[in-house]
């Protein structure tokens, strides 16, 4: 009896052990996770009239924020990333070489280029996507026109080639966090 009790005890005892050392604070530090992005932010410049625009996607949000666009004009896009009050974009760009940004527009024509600086540049020589030229073709060629954008953490290998209507893509990693963006005129 007293050995069955001892076994008990030494299972207990290596479940806790195991619980322990498979606990996120083991995660390395740069990991941005889904809860760690409260907001994601899109400051859309009018390349004409150097007017900004603000979209807050609030990450569980019921509702997303609609970005007005007008056809046939350029804007010059900026991503801000929030934890809270706290800006995480600093944190994807330290490192920028595990991130990566997906944009898919739905049922819109909007051709997409990055112009990251250094500092969003991963060392393959990739742009990260924090800022991006949208010139807009049609705003709306189907219904419900939308932009997805996703943050993938630590692809294996990224390409910033057009896919379809989706702007890069990336073998591996996982999702950071995705905002769903409503498109209109």
């Amino acid at each position: 009896m007293k050995t069955l009790i001892q076994l008990k005890y030494t299972i207990v005892l290596l479940i806790m052990v195991f619980a322990i050392s498979c606990s996120r604070a083991d995660e390395d530090e740069d990991v941005l996770s889904q809860e760690d992005i409260s907001n994601i932010i899109l400051n859309v410049k009018d390349d004409a009239t150097g007017l900004t625009n603000t979209y807050n996607y609030t990450v569980n949000s019921a509702t997303n924020p609609e970005i007005k666009l007008i056809d046939g004009k350029k804007y010059t896009v900026s991503a801000v990333f929030l934890n809270g009050n706290e800006d995480e974009t600093e944190s994807i760009k330290e490192a920028k070489d595990e991130h990566f940004l997906l944009f898919k527009f739905q049922n819109a024509t909007i051709n997409l280029e990055r112009v990251d600086d250094e500092t969003s540049t991963r060392t393959d020589g990739y742009k990260v996507g924090l800022i991006t030229k949208w010139t807009v073709i049609k705003t709306k060629i189907g219904p419900n026109p939308e932009l997805v954008l996703t943050v993938i953490h630590d692809p294996v290998a990224v390409s910033e080639a057009q896919n379809g209507s989706e702007f890069g893509s990336v073998i591996g990693g996982e999702t950071d966090a995705m905002a769903t963006y409503s498109l209109a005129n």
